[in-house]
């Protein structure tokens, strides 16, 4: 597994695929007392998540409706509230360019994360915003074509190949790295975890996300 971690500038001009934030509707003042509870548990922020694929990037069972609910399940699962995901799913010469920009390395490589938050601020909060709109977590972009070869040489449907690097480049978002052998079994073993809830037919809520001194 080649899995890279990306620190990118946290400003929004440089913030890559991603969009601006979607503001949340603030619920009725107006609601009886026994709907309380239902009405402010629907009015909850949910997560957000936005998939676009570069034109000459795309795969059969690679549809952004796939992406969208497979991201969404990891988010699920690590009990994360109100934050959002970009992922872009590009060609070879468009990650081997932002690889050689950001990491001075030129060549492709299968998936970037660029972070958002610091690792600090999403250990403490747990990415769950305090205001009316979505926290943003980061962006994950996959190679297509690098991620094709993986799976033939796993063979590997690509779909399953793209949820593991997917599942790698979340985590890598809320700050888990595989500098030494014991982060990499810890990220590995997660990472494990978001592939089973990306596919699983039933909601899994693991709280996975560590607070972790750094």
């Amino acid at each position: 597994m080649r899995v890279e971690r990306l620190e990118a500038p946290r400003r929004a001009s440089t913030r890559g695929p991603a969009k601006k934030a979607a503001r949340a509707k603030t619920p009725s003042a107006k609601v009886a007392p026994k709907k309380a509870a239902s009405r402010k548990a629907a009015a909850a922020p949910g997560n957000v998540v936005r998939v676009s694929i570069e034109r000459g990037a795309s795969a059969p069972g690679l549809t952004p409706s796939i992406l969208k609910k497979r991201a969404e399940r990891m988010l699920d699962a690590l009990d994360l509230r109100g934050v959002e995901v970009s992922l872009a799913l590009v060609g070879d010469e468009t990650i081997r360019g932002l690889n050689r920009e950001w990491r001075k390395k030129d060549k492709p490589t299968d998936v970037l994360s660029f972070p958002m938050m610091d690792d600090a601020a999403v250990g403490a909060a747990g990415a769950t915003p305090a205001g009316g709109g979505p926290t943003l977590l980061g962006d994950v972009i996959v190679s297509t074509p690098t991620a094709t070869r993986q799976a033939r040489e796993r063979k590997a449907p690509l779909a399953q190949e793209v949820t593991v690097l997917l599942a790698h480049g979340v985590l890598h978002l809320l700050g888990f790295d595989h500098d030494s052998d014991d982060e990499e079994r810890e990220m590995d073993a997660y990472a494990r975890v978001l592939e089973a809830a990306a596919v699983s037919a039933l909601p899994m809520r693991l709280k996975l996300v560590p607070v972790r001194p750094r």
